[in-house]
């Protein structure tokens, strides 16, 4: 890279704080890398016009491991952490970094400067006598004993400790392990057995005692999804924890929800219907437009199908579009047109002097039947049907069946229809008052509706 002086490098960060122009601007105007601006301009507002010096620092092991602690503990960047301690260049975090790693504390002991003495001549000297074990002393023949003992038991447990975890023996393994043996054997020993520097195994007792920072964050994940029985993802727990005050990333709770193999379940096709034309197929009136700007002014409906036991049971709801929310349902054992013309009765208990909603469907056998058009002119709501064999034509409805039978029929096992029965009711008035949804702001289709300024 190119140097520059400290005059330039001021012009530059002085153009771009009068200008109030942007790193890339700047970059362009002085023809250099928007990153080496951005890099002088903190510099410059964290430590004035001498943060644009040139440095030449000669560190010490003690100030490098200070450093990588500091780094650690408050989790900063590299970047951070130079601008931090006045570093001139992040790497060099990175390469302290690298080298405590690989030799620990000795591995940052920096070398000293210059070119190195000549070397004199080698001198022999004579070897030390090795002592046989007739001449050692007693004190000195059970020291080796503890010592072999205690490195026997040490490397036992690394190994089964490794062996269990699929992979090597790490620094917390050994830091924890010389945790364990500290009060049968002394420390200095145990250090010098895994090969560890002292301020190493402190420095992993501090971490160790400092604990998970998101251990709340993490139950409260965990609460949120089993009382929702898995039906959330990250998206709705994130609202969710939003709502109670806390301020938090959806970012990081889809990192912790991954941590604690939390996952939000799989939709499933619905079954379908259609029988061919056996009646009058009404205009396609609401050409996916679903959106609506108040209540009761779309309704969708639709039939599906439940097997438990043996048996069938049928479900057909109707779906106001300004909320989502299910505003009548009926249940039958067989599709007839009863269970049609119930489901209308009770909607129509909802609509309000001047509503006149259009009324969506699939071009299934009832909603073709004379009975249902007329039920329907009765209170001037208008039909509308979804183009043969296009689903999508409906697919708001085709939407709530998904949830329902991925967040409830799929999770729950039934020993017979009438439970069935009474958990889809149960379930429908979860959808309507507890289930939150994204797109309402993170509340459920009936606190919305109730909201002031809805109508």
């Amino acid at each position: 890279m190119s140097k520059y002086t400290k005059q330039f490098k001021v012009q530059v960060v002085e153009y771009y704080l009068q200008e109030n122009a942007g790193c890339a601007l700047v970059a362009r105007q002085f023809g250099i890398n928007h990153s080496i601006v951005r890099h002088w301009v903190r510099r410059f507002q964290l430590r004035g016009a001498d943060g644009l010096d040139k440095k030449y620092s000669h560190y010490s092991a003690e100030f490098k491991l200070s450093v990588l602690q500091h780094m650690w503990l408050n989790r900063l960047s590299y970047q951070e952490t130079a601008l931090l301690y006045d570093i001139r260049n992040k790497s060099i975090v990175s390469a302290w970094e690298q080298r405590y790693h690989s030799g620990g504390i000795p591995a940052l002991t920096p070398r000293p400067r210059g070119r190195p003495n000549v070397m004199s001549p080698f001198k022999k000297t004579q070897p030390a006598p090795v002592k046989t074990d007739d001449s050692r002393t007693r004190e000195e023949l059970l020291e080796e004993v503890n010592y072999l003992r205690m490195e026997n038991e040490y490397l036992k447990k690394l190994k089964s400790l490794s062996s269990g975890a699929g992979t090597g023996s790490s620094v917390t393994q050994k830091a924890q392990l010389i945790q364990e043996l500290r009060q049968k054997y002394p420390i200095a020993g145990l250090l010098k057995v895994a090969a560890m520097a002292r301020s190493t195994f402190y420095y992993q007792q501090k971490i160790m005692l400092i604990g998970d920072k998101y251990a709340d964050l993490k139950e409260h994940i965990r609460t949120i999804y089993a009382r929702h029985q898995g039906r959330y993802g990250y998206r709705r727990i994130t609202a969710s924890i939003q709502q109670s005050g806390v301020a938090v990333n959806h970012k990081t709770v889809q990192r912790l929800m991954t941590e604690l193999g939390l996952k939000s379940l799989v939709r499933i096709k619905k079954y379908r219907s259609y029988k061919g034309h056996v009646g009058r197929i009404a205009p396609n009136l609401l050409q996916r437009q679903f959106a609506a700007q108040k209540a009761n002014q779309k309704w969708v409906t639709d039939v599906t199908e439940f097997h438990v036991a043996g048996e069938k049971l049928y479900l057909s709801p109707i779906l106001d579009l300004y909320n989502g929310e299910i505003i009548a349902f009926n249940t039958s054992r067989r599709p007839v047109f009863k269970m049609i013309s119930e489901m209308l009765t009770s909607a129509w208990s909802k609509l309000k002097p001047g509503d006149r909603p259009i009324l969506h469907s699939d071009q299934g056998w009832q909603y073709q039947m004379p009975a249902y058009r007329r039920l329907l002119e009765q209170r001037q709501v208008t039909q509308s049907m979804s183009r043969k064999g296009n689903c999508l034509d409906n697919a708001a409805m085709e939407s709530f069946f998904a949830v329902l039978k991925s967040e409830y029929y799929y999770l729950t096992k039934f020993n017979n229809v009438e439970e069935l029965e009474k958990g889809l009711a149960d379930y429908i008035h979860y959808y309507n008052h507890d289930r939150i949804k994204l797109k309402l702001k993170g509340l459920s289709p009936v606190q919305y509706r109730n909201q002031p300024l809805a109508t």
